[in-house]
């Protein structure tokens, strides 16, 4: 009996999205992956613009299957609230864990934004932080 596998993880249906998405990053995003990029952070390697079935996440480790998400201005329009909430359950219906943090946390508190990621990512790994 054949089992038919349905591919999740970046779909070339979606790669003119994520490639687009990656040249126009907002500026909270940028400075986030200036921290996660070249795995920084606990040796975690880290993809941007990475997507999970029709959604696309804005960084993603395969590794720990954890997704990190910032929301700007735009997720507090209309709707946007319960469309992240509908993305996030099925996410997470995936095995994918999101941690989310707005523009404001990362240009008021980037030291706590990359403390925070260190911690899951340990957490995940089941090792303590340093």
């Amino acid at each position: 009996m054949k089992v038919l596998m349905i591919k999740l993880y970046n779909k070339t249906l979606e790669k003119q999205k994520r490639q687009n998405l990656r040249n126009n990053m907002p500026l909270a995003e940028k400075i986030v992956w200036a921290k996660l990029r070249s795995q920084q952070i606990e040796s975690c390697k880290f993809r941007r613009q990475y997507s999970i079935e029709r959604f696309v996440v804005d960084f993603y480790s395969s590794e720990l299957r954890l997704a990190i998400e910032i929301d700007g201005d735009s997720h507090y329009q209309d709707e946007v609230p319960e469309y992240d909430r509908d993305r996030q359950v099925f996410l997470e219906s995936k095995g994918t864990k999101i941690l989310r943090f707005t523009n404001q946390e990362v240009y008021q508190n980037i030291d706590g934004v990359v403390d925070k990621i260190r911690e899951v990512i340990c957490l995940l790994r089941e090792v303590t932080p340093p």
